[in-house]
């Protein structure tokens, strides 16, 4: 049975829907509208070869796709798996004029749906208006007007004379329920034609006016306009009653040759495939062209070949081939093909929908919110299974599968599966946080997985920066206390590296009790520097860096400038530098910049610059940045720095200087006693 379902959207029509429009462009543009919203529809118009139409019909059959656009061809000699159609148009061109469409014409063309035993449905869609409820009731009851009479035209042609023809082309049936056609294209081509003065002459004889009815019921395939179409009928009509008697090949090749090709667009093709037609059907009238047999053989290849080009361009412009067959896919529970190939590459239906690399799915990018919908839908059916499988393994795995890159990322067994949390002060080392890769998965083997790598990387970091965790310790558990415990914090605030001058007062203040205290904790005091040497060790530094949400500096022996924007202590510290000016410098060069210094009485020797790879202006400037006017002895016992030059403490240390030395008087010298 039918019923009928009313107005619905072109994006609601259910699956299985045949969508009728009456115009190429609208089938167009319904069909590219499809595609972007439905993943792609089949298109079916009277204008097209029946290879073509068939091989369109075959793709809708075929279930790769669940929409077909096409004219009212589809109610002419077509059976297919339709469950519904809708009408977007209710007006149609019979050749004549624009109407509407007629009930017994609706009726047709719903009957296409609900085939095979099955009920179907109809109704309308896009922008044509809700059918009326006496007419619904027509199509569902199949209760149409009776035909009051049938079209006829004689077939009895008298062939004596033009008049004769044009006479017997209009006589008018004698039996009741029959009517006189309306003038068809042959009969209007014969009555523009015999105008012609030069036919005129030619078509006097019985037989040449035969030849010039059979020209003017040449088809006209190529929908040309009536002076075109006539031209061509007077090409054949004179090839045909010259001395020849026939189309020869010189007539026939070039218009062939210039069809022969199938480069182009669908319009190019279908224009051309339209001409091949016109050429097929003269090449099968049995007396117009010479060697008919061979031309038909060479105009049935073209067809075929052009029909088949035209349908690929159909397919390639109306159909997206990856969206459907990942919709049907998706339709279809059971028996779906995905994997997931060594290399990652996950494939649905022989599709790629992305990369797997450890837990994280890289989807593939789609050209349209559709695609990406379908294509995330299919990926997430694919991969999910795999996930929860790595995520298992992931949580499961020994410390010698991990590793960690400086600039923060966690690879397992050598893929990049989770990022550190970090920011550009720097994150807690040893009690890190990570963020996985990848949103699929159960959330609980998520959890595992990742704290999983966050207990690994506590631990690693805990042994590659030892001397750091144990001072950090001693710190928070009170066993370093007074002047050593604030230079412990400054340290450990600032990654194991700071600037001497930041705790110089501490220092010069410490007993040799408290320099043996820090001297146990691994802390080296330079001139210029304090820090932990085993933190610049290559492991210790590696760690450091991963800690740290910030571009990694070159690792080089050489000054470095200054960034336009400062590195933050933590930064500096893990790779081992200071900020000297306009200069980066590496903690041991600038030790032993002053180890150099001592040795020459204040100054660089060009040996000495040549060692330490700069020039004298970059050493000028290093040393003015560090204040370094003379050379400080490491740990020198009592030794009070100076203030800085113009600072309050400069002025408190003028107040509390010892007053100068007075000047002993001299006694007056005693005369001799003569």
């Amino acid at each position: 049975t039918l019923s009928y379902a009313g107005s619905k959207k072109l994006t609601r029509l259910p699956r299985r829907s045949a969508i009728v429009a009456f115009s190429t462009d609208r089938v167009y543009a319904i069909a590219e509208l499809i595609r972007r919203q439905r993943g792609g529809a089949a298109v079916v118009m009277g204008s097209l070869s029946p290879r073509t139409r068939n091989a369109q019909v075959a793709l809708y059959q075929s279930g790769e796709v669940d929409f077909l656009v096409a004219t009212d061809a589809i109610g002419m000699g077509l059976n297919m798996d339709v469950d519904h159609v809708a009408f977007a148009g209710l007006r149609k061109f019979d050749g004549r004029r624009t109407r509407w469409l007629h009930a017994h014409e609706i009726g047709q063309i719903a009957g296409r749906a609900g085939r095979h035993l099955r009920d179907g449905t109809f109704g309308v869609t896009a922008e044509a208006e809700d059918l009326d409820p006496d007419l619904v009731e027509q199509v569902v009851e199949h209760r149409f007007d009776p035909v009051e009479a049938a079209e006829w035209r004689n077939a009895r042609l008298d062939f004596d004379t033009l008049p004769d023809l044009l006479r017997s082309l209009t006589v008018t049936p004698q039996r009741s329920g029959l009517s006189l056609t309306a003038e068809a294209l042959d009969e209007t081509l014969l009555r523009r034609l015999i105008r012609d003065e030069e036919i005129a002459r030619i078509g006097r004889s019985r037989g040449a006016i035969m030849r010039l009815w059979e020209a003017c019921q040449l088809p006209d395939f190529q929908k040309t306009t009536l002076d075109e179409h006539s031209r061509l009928a007077k090409d054949v009509f004179t090839a045909l009653t010259s001395k020849r008697g026939r189309l020869a090949d010189d007539w026939m090749a070039p218009r062939f040759a210039f069809v022969d090709r199938d480069d182009g667009q669908i319009d190019q093709l279908s224009a051309r495939l339209s001409a091949v037609r016109t050429l097929s059907y003269i090449a099968n009238r049995p007396d117009w062209v010479h060697d008919a047999q061979g031309w038909r053989d060479k105009t049935r290849a073209l067809e075929d070949r052009l029909s088949d080009v035209l349908h690929e361009r159909l397919t390639a412009r109306f159909v997206d081939r990856r969206t459907t067959a990942l919709m049907r896919a998706l339709n279809v529970r059971d028996d779906t093909f995905a994997g997931v190939a060594d290399d990652g590459e996950v494939t649905v239906e022989g599709q790629v929908v992305g990369q797997l690399q450890g837990v994280h799915f890289q989807m593939e990018k789609g050209s349209s919110a559709l695609e990406d919908r379908t294509l995330r839908q299919a990926a997430v059916r694919a991969v999910t299974p795999e996930i929860n499988r790595r995520l298992g393994r992931l949580a499961a795995e020994t410390d010698d599968a991990y590793s960690v890159t400086p600039d923060g990322a966690v690879l397992w067994r050598g893929v990049l599966t989770a990022q550190i949390t970090a920011t550009p002060q720097g994150a807690d080392p040893f009690s890190p946080q990570v963020r996985l890769l990848g949103d699929l998965g159960p959330t609980p083997a998520r959890e595992r997985a990742q704290r999983r790598l966050e207990a690994w990387l506590a631990s690693e970091a805990g042994r590659a920066l030892r001397d750091l965790r144990r001072l950090r310790q001693a710190v928070e558990t009170g066993a370093l206390k007074g002047l050593p415990r604030g230079v412990a914090f400054r340290l450990i605030e600032a990654g194991g590296l700071i600037d001497r001058r930041e705790v110089e007062r501490d220092l010069a203040a410490l007993s040799q009790v408290e320099r043996r205290t820090l001297k146990s904790f691994a802390i080296r005091v330079g001139v210029h520097s304090v820090w932990l040497p085993g933190l610049q060790k290559p492991r210790a530094r590696h760690f450091a860096q991963a800690f740290i949400a910030a571009p990694l500096i070159p690792a080089t022996p050489d000054l470095i400038p200054t960034p336009v924007e400062t590195p933050s202590p933590r930064l500096l510290s893990a790779h081992g530098l200071r900020l000297a000016g306009r200069w980066l410098a590496p903690v041991d060069t600038l030790e032993r910049m002053a180890e150099l210094r001592a040795a020459n009485h204040g100054r660089l020797s060009d040996e000495a610059l040549t060692e330490l790879g700069w020039s004298p202006d970059q050493a000028k400037q290093v040393i003015a940045a560090l204040k370094t006017d003379r050379a400080r002895q490491p740990d020198r016992p009592g030794a009070a720095p100076r203030p800085v030059k113009d600072s309050p403490f400069a002025a408190l240390a003028a107040l509390t200087e010892a007053p100068p030395a007075r000047a002993k008087r001299r006694r007056p010298r005693r005369k001799a006693k003569a």
